[in-house]
């Protein structure tokens, strides 16, 4: 049986997605609100949300149990540092917790994620099989035959 530490992440993001969009619901606000203090713009993907939640259930899978405050200093970059008269080194500027947080909430909504006490959140039975399924899938689809001694 595949897991997910088996196939590509980027695949593994890519498939749980698609599976997600159908399950949760992207609020009225996050078409408009940035994803972090260190950018300008909303995000141009037309499924950011889905792809988002399918990353934060994959860190939470791989390092849970973790909090908002981690994965929002995971999902940070780096805002410009520079004035008027010299350059200064970027300052490091945390990721949109408010967007992970309902995204975490819509998780544990469906049963995917729960909370533990003092913890943070941590992936659930139906979260980890939704994975190890999920990353067969990406598994058989994948034409890399070095990959295949694992199925």
């Amino acid at each position: 049986m595949a897991t997910m530490y088996d196939v590509p992440a980027d695949d593994l993001i890519e498939a749980l997605a698609d599976d997600l969009a159908d399950r949760l619901e992207e609020p009225e606000w996050g078409a408009f609100a940035k994803s972090g203090v260190d950018k300008e713009l909303p995000p141009e993907q037309d499924d950011f949300w889905a792809t988002r939640a399918a990353s934060l259930l994959r860190k939470v899978a791989d390092r849970g149990p973790v909090g908002v405050e981690r994965l929002s200093t995971e999902y940070g970059g780096a805002k410009g540092g520079s004035n008027r008269y010299r350059v200064a080194p970027d300052k490091r500027a945390d990721g949109s917790k408010n967007l992970i947080r309902t995204i975490l909430q819509q998780l544990e909504d469906e049963d995917l994620v729960e909370t533990a006490e003092g913890e943070g959140r941590r992936i659930t039975a139906e979260g980890q099989s939704l994975l190890d399924d999920t990353a067969g899938q990406v598994l058989d689809e994948l034409d890399r035959p070095e990959l295949e001694r694992y199925a």
